[in-house]
């Protein structure tokens, strides 16, 4: 815009707008902001003109109106509720628009209703730099070979190594349950509950989970996820992805038994035999029991090895290092300038 108010006199504005790409529209509303008066909201003041000045209300008229609607008869009413009992009475004061142009002018224009307000949830960050600091747990439906009618897969994983610390299979979701798997999950880990949290869902079981007395005095720490905020519990939903998209996850189950055998099978081959993405290739076992270290230096003499013996084969260079994490966050924090049915399978 400048430089086009340095050159305005010496090329005419059509070429000038064309050189840098601007609308001779945009150029003339740019000056006109210049010169119009500007108001508390920097939007031009606009007035009533012509006809709509004669047809605009008085000032008295319009406080008189905003008194009558703030009576107490009125107070808890709707505008449109107003104005039908008004017009009910043979009064008109002004449309439903105007009376509420009215109220919006004395800053009455609120939400008279008693609704629900959003709460104000606050975004977990959570951080496990060694297992049995975080665990995230869950519950999936089963189907069963009844239509609408499920199994419950609880799950307990432990977010560091990935590792199913715990499981169970049950017809119900159900408190006693849950509670009952975190305890012996506890208990088989050999972990301090006063030392672990335990991260999940806002579902009705899981924010359950922390009321009971018993569990209260153990100290153990719950943290939820933000309703509607999927990727504030992301390792429960990939370890259920991997178990349903597998090739032998059945399209439903024939009785709880056996659902207790896949669980079974499945856990075995996940913990022990799974080359998880998300620890660099290894097992959720191998990162959980401390033989992560010995895994990655075994890999990185072998890698080593190949690349000394033929480095032409390696056209980006030299192959990257295995490793175990070091640290694993649910929703880093940004950087500033300047993370029913007694059957129960436990797995631990």
């Amino acid at each position: 815009m400048e430089n086009i108010e340095q050159l305005k006199g010496k090329v005419d504005l059509k070429t000038l707008c064309k050189i840098f790409g601007i609308g001779r529209a945009s150029w003339h509303r740019n000056q006109n902001k210049k010169t119009q008066p500007k108001n508390q909201d920097n939007k031009t003041p606009r007035k009533p003109q012509g006809a709509a000045l004669q047809r605009a209300y008085p000032l008295e008229h319009r406080q008189l109106v905003v008194a009558e609607m703030n009576k107490e008869e009125n107070a808890d009413l709707a505008v449109p509720q107003i104005f039908a009992k008004w017009l009910d009475r043979g009064i008109y004061w002004g449309s439903i628009r105007t009376l509420y142009r009215f109220l919006a002018a004395e800053n009455q224009v609120v939400e008279r209703r008693r609704v629900r307000r959003h709460g104000n949830y606050k975004k977990p960050e959570l951080l496990a730099t060694a297992p049995n600091q975080v665990w995230s747990w869950d519950i999936t439906y089963l189907k069963s070979p009844v239509r609408g009618v499920f199994y419950y897969l609880y799950v307990i994983l432990d977010i560091f190594s990935r590792y199913a610390v715990g499981w169970m299979v049950a017809e119900r979701e159900s408190l006693d349950l849950a509670q009952r798997l975190l305890l012996i999950t506890l208990e088989r880990q050999g972990v301090d509950p006063k030392n672990i949290t335990v991260h999940s869902d806002r579902g009705s079981v899981m924010k359950a989970l922390s009321l009971p007395q018993k569990i209260k005095d153990m100290g153990i720490e719950f943290s939820y996820s933000r309703p509607h905020v999927s990727n504030d519990n992301p390792f429960s939903e990939s370890q259920f992805k991997t178990m349903k998209y597998g090739p032998l996850y059945p399209e439903r189950f024939n009785s709880l038994p056996d659902a207790v055998s896949f669980g079974q099978n499945f856990f075995g081959w996940y913990n022990q035999e799974h080359h998880h993405s998300g620890i660099d290739l290894m097992t959720p076992a191998q990162v959980h029991f401390g033989q992560g270290e010995k895994i990655a230096e075994g890999r990185n003499e072998l890698m080593e090895s190949v690349f000394n013996t033929n480095p032409e084969r390696f056209v980006q260079g030299r192959v990257k290092k295995y490793r175990v994490p070091t640290d694993v966050w649910i929703n880093p924090p940004k950087p500033t300038q300047g993370m029913g049915v007694q059957p129960c399978i436990i797995v631990g």
